[in-house]
């Protein structure tokens, strides 16, 4: 019987607690999940960590889980696998026992309806699960961006979600794949994971084209790095009415653009990737659900898990932020392990 749980809290820049509360049984309608794993996201979890969220904005407006405003104290998180151990009358009994994921704070036990939880699929691991959002988020990437046969594509940043796209990109007939990010651990998983050349940002010169063997720019270009300033050099990567897929989020970080000479000539389209929400000329067709199946088979192919960097247990949570925050050049993947989950070892 679980009568209690503990919930992470971000209550100022740089300072992560752990309250516990009470926890109900499940009323009609509603189950209780027992958190198994969650995986802290180094993109929109570190820009809250450090206090660079816009204020007066809505966490998320499709996720109940996620209502709410930005500001202090507030619990967050979107990647959590658990196990459904009681379910409240008017619930089908075959819920019970079903390893779920949801799109949740971190919290080692909490209370959902069914529709707010997604059955994962038979043959998939927790520790693969896990990674899910971030799939899903790599999907609608390649799907925002079109990749054509015989293109060729740059991605800057290559964090989990850069990773992931990365590695679906690679599985594209593609003419050349190009990858850049600073740190040399991420850009091996890049290279292992389809990417014909990995290059660190901070080490070239000159010509951008030319430092990535692509003469004419590329086709398209991925800004998912998470730094504003890098918005520009994917811009200058492009080549003539070139694509430039923006993914990442910046918060309150403002992006200073020169689109005075080379952008205003060029015919090219920044387009605005974001996953809550299907591209319109894509709706008549596909739907979230849709979008989900297609996640979990590439999580089936790819087997996410490896890039699992390191495993805190939950009462560790504020060191996982430090890590994150201070060397983030060790860090892919960051998980939290609750009790009773799979075990696993630090990577």
């Amino acid at each position: 019987m679980i009568d209690k749980r503990k919930v992470i809290y971000f209550t100022a820049p740089g300072v992560v607690g752990l309250e516990e509360m009470p926890l109900a049984h499940p009323a009609p309608g509603e189950l209780l999940v027992q958190t198994l794993l969650s995986g802290i996201s180094a993109g929109t979890e570190m820009l809250i960590y450090r206090g660079q969220f816009p204020e007066n904005l809505v966490v998320d407006t499709t996720i109940q889980d996620l209502a709410g405003e930005f500001s202090y104290p507030l619990s967050y998180g979107y990647c959590l696998v658990g196990r459904v151990v009681e379910i409240g009358a008017q619930v089908d009994p075959v819920w019970l026992g079903r390893s779920v994921f949801a799109f949740h704070p971190h919290a080692s036990a909490f209370l959902a309806k069914a529709e707010a939880l997604v059955p994962i699929p038979m043959g998939i691991q927790p520790q693969d699960a896990v990674f899910f959002p971030n799939m899903e988020t790599a999907v609608n990437l390649v799907m925002d961006g079109r990749p054509l046969l015989g293109e060729e594509v740059v991605v800057f940043g290559q964090g989990v979600v850069g990773l992931l796209t990365t590695a679906l990109l690679g599985w594209f007939p593609l003419r050349r794949l190009v990858t850049l990010d600073p740190y040399p651990l991420r850009r091996e998983w890049s290279l292992q994971l389809g990417a014909h050349a990995s290059l660190d940002p901070e080490a070239l010169q000159g010509n951008l084209w030319a430092e990535v063997d692509l003469p004419a720019g590329a086709d398209l270009v991925y800004e998912l790095s998470g730094v504003p300033e890098t918005l520009d050099s994917a811009i200058l990567a492009a080549g003539f009415a070139g694509r430039v897929v923006v993914g990442s989020w910046y918060g309150k970080k403002r992006a200073s653009l020169d689109l005075g000479g080379y952008f205003h000539r060029s015919r090219l389209r920044l387009i605005s990737s974001q996953v809550s929400t299907l591209a319109p000329e894509l709706s008549g067709r596909w739907t979230k659900q849709r979008r989900y199946q297609v996640a979990w088979e590439m999580i089936r192919r790819l087997h996410p898990s490896r890039l699992t960097t390191q495993l805190f247990p939950f009462d560790r949570a504020a060191e996982a932020y430090q890590l994150l925050d201070k060397r983030p050049e060790q860090t892919i993947q960051v998980l939290l392990e609750y009790d009773g989950g799979p075990k696993m070892e630090d990577r």
